[in-house]
Order: structure tokens, then sequence, then C-alpha cells
């Protein structure tokens, strides 16, 4: 670890009231709230108007993220996008050093202000390193009680920052630590279901299978052939669940599908039911993934403005090469009234959506059909080949 340069520092108070900033930082553990805090204290520290902290990005070549304290949220939109290194602070990405001006329109670097941005002169930045490493800057601007940052000022927020550096590391540990227990649990989980669970439903549903011969002459062997069908679902569902419990749960197609089914519940006025059954996510590639998607909001959508349904659900599989969109209401069907009267795709009609889901599924060398359900309703079968 690197030292935190505090011997340069020789007012006792200016040292407590350092000592008391590094303290608060050291005991965020929470990596966002910990960097918005260190601009704060940073502020405090020095009396700045403004303060802002830059990220670097992964080559170290530009901010990523530029978080700001001191502006009005008014201010912050009239400014408009964050910056991302130009002029005066880009100084600090190509030579990590502090950086004092006194008029920070003076120096030659300078690019100007966007509309709508305060007024600044005086200028304070020091880059913030974790492990020697340059994380990002800390940029402070218009000292409050004189007309430039002072010398000490530099001093004291270098010390900050060498802090800042420590504390910013421990975060990141912690939420490192965080995740593997996060994926720990989910590995217990997803064995527990495995082992015990999906087990003893296979288990039941074969006794359930041989029984249904004998329950034949009772008349109760649809009943039972029921009972087996609800139990392979819950199988199937089950590995599913294993199935996401096990990945990473990174951006996919399986989280931009929930994603996009539960912003069209509002829309719809009932919570859309949703399962997945095989790798989604590394099967289906981006051409694919895009036209899912398309389809399952037209097919939503189309439920939401016609079928007059209480209950919907979208299904997609990928298995045997191909990759399976079902979507199903409890609507009006093909045969209730109107032109308008359908379920999830225009069954009646032909309309805009069946066709765009159409021409989706060929353009992919797939196919699409809506069939009425027995009870009332409509399914929705979009399937296409998967991309080798």
């Amino acid at each position: 670890m690197r030292a935190v340069p505090l011997r340069a520092i020789n007012d006792p108070d200016r040292l407590r009231r350092l000592m008391s900033a590094m303290l608060l930082l050291e005991a965020d553990l929470d990596l966002s709230s910990l960097l918005t805090r260190l601009a704060q204290e940073a502020c405090a520290l020095v009396g700045a108007r403004y303060g802002a902290l830059g990220v670097l990005n992964a080559d170290r070549s530009a901010l990523a993220e530029f978080i700001t304290v001191g502006l009005d949220p008014e201010d912050a939109d009239r400014i408009g996008p964050r910056p991302t290194g130009q002029g005066i602070l880009g100084l600090l990405i190509t030579d990590p050093h502090p950086v004092r001006l006194a008029d920070i329109g003076a120096h030659p670097g300078h690019v100007g202000f966007p509309a709508g941005h305060p007024t600044m002169h005086s200028f304070l930045g020091v880059p913030v390193k974790v492990r020697d490493t340059v994380y990002g800057n800390l940029y402070l601007t218009e000292k409050l009680d004189a007309e430039e940052f002072s010398k000490d000022d530099e001093v004291m927020v270098t010390a900050l920052a060498a802090s800042a550096g420590i504390a910013i590391e421990n975060a990141q540990l912690h939420r490192r630590v965080q995740q593997l227990a996060v994926s720990d649990e989910r590995d217990r989980i997803a064995r527990d279901l495995h082992d015990a669970v999906i087990q003893r439903l296979f288990a039941v549903g074969l006794s359930l299978q041989g029984m249904v011969r004998v329950a034949r002459s009772t008349g109760l062997d649809g009943r039972l052939e029921k009972a087996v069908g609800d139990i392979d679902e819950t199988i199937r569902q089950i590995r599913t669940t294993i199935f996401e419990l096990t990945l990473d749960h990174g951006p996919g197609l399986r989280s931009d599908v929930l994603e996009l089914v539960r912003e069209l519940d509002a829309v719809i006025g009932f919570e859309v039911g949703v399962t997945f059954d095989g790798p989604l996510d590394t099967a289906v590639d981006l051409e694919i993934g895009q036209e899912v998607r398309a389809v399952v909001r037209e097919a939503l959508t189309n439920v939401a403005r016609h079928a007059d349904a209480t209950e919907a659900g979208v299904s997609i599989a990928v298995a045997d090469g191909w990759c399976t969109l079902t979507v199903t209401d409890n609507g009006r069907g093909l045969s209730g009234g109107g032109s308008d009267a359908s379920g999830p795709a225009e069954a009646n009609s032909g309309g805009l959506g069946l066709s765009n889901a159409r021409r989706r599924a060929e353009k992919l060398g797939g196919l699409c059909a809506v069939d009425g359900r027995e009870g009332g309703g409509t399914t929705l079968t979009w399937k296409v080949p998967l991309h080798p």
C-alpha cells in the first residue's frame, strides 16, 4: 500500500479534518456512494464550490464516468452530456500530476465551457490512484474564500486522494467477495433443485405413469395423464431456473425479454407469464435475438389492443437447432367478432402485427402461425433455425 502523505500538513485543525474525511471514506464499502463522498469531502476540505470525480476508461485514455457535486440539477441538465476528458480535464489524463490554476480560462489548454455551464476560474486537480495505477481524477473549482487554491490545499487533496485509492480498492474487493458469495449461493440452490426436487418429481411422475393403465377401468386415467403432464412441465421450468442460476447474469436475451415483458405488463393490464427453455443466451445470435424481441413486443402489444384477454404467456425455447417463440392469450380468439378481434397476432384481420411476424420469420428461413386455443384465445408460434 502507498503511504498517505500526512507529514506535509502542519495545521492541526486541517489535519483533524483530513483524518475525519479519510475515516468516512474508509467506512463506505459501496463504490458508487464512495466516489460521490470523495468529491464531497474534497470540496469541504478546501472550500471549493464545485467538485467532480472523473473515472477513467479501461485504456485510461478518456473519462468513462463523471460524478459532480455542487451543481443544481437544473444546471446539470442545461450543461448536457458529461465531459470525456478534453481541455483542462485532459491534463491529468496525459500527465497524472496535481494541477493548480488561478484562472482556467487563461490556460492554453482551455477549450471553453458548454452553454449553460457555471462560471469557473480557480482550479485544482489531482489524480486518484489504486495501487499506483490511475483510477480517475479529482477536480475542484471556485475556491470560496480566496482567489485561488493554495499549495496547502493541494497537499490536503493529494492526501485525501491517496486515502481514497485505498478505500476504492477495499470497495472493489468487497464487491468481488459479494459477487462470489452470490455465485456460490446460486450454485448451491441449483444443486439442491437438481438433486432433490427434480429427482423426486421424476419419481412421482414414473409412479403415476404406471398407474394410468390400472386407472383406465375407473375413468381416472385422464386425470392421471394430466397430472403427469403437469409434473413434466414443472420439471422443465425448474431446469430452466437451474440454468439461469448457473449463468453469469449479465446482459442477454433472457434478461432483455423479461425486462420488455415487465415493461408491457402495465400496457396489457396484468402480469404476463414468461418461461425459457434451453441455452438462449449462448445459442441465439444477435440477429435472431433482435427479431425475437420485436415479435414479442408486437404480439403483446396486439394482445393489449385487441384480445380482451385476462391471461397471456410468452415462452422461448432453444432445441434441436431451432428457436421457438410462443405467445398465448385467453382472449376473443380467431372467431371473436369484428375485423379487429384476434389474439396475439391479429389473426382475423391478417393485420400488420401478423404480417411483420411472418416476414421476420421468413427472412430467417422460419415460419409463423396463429392457431385458436381450446376454450378460447390464440397461440402464435414463431420458429426460426439457429445460425450455425
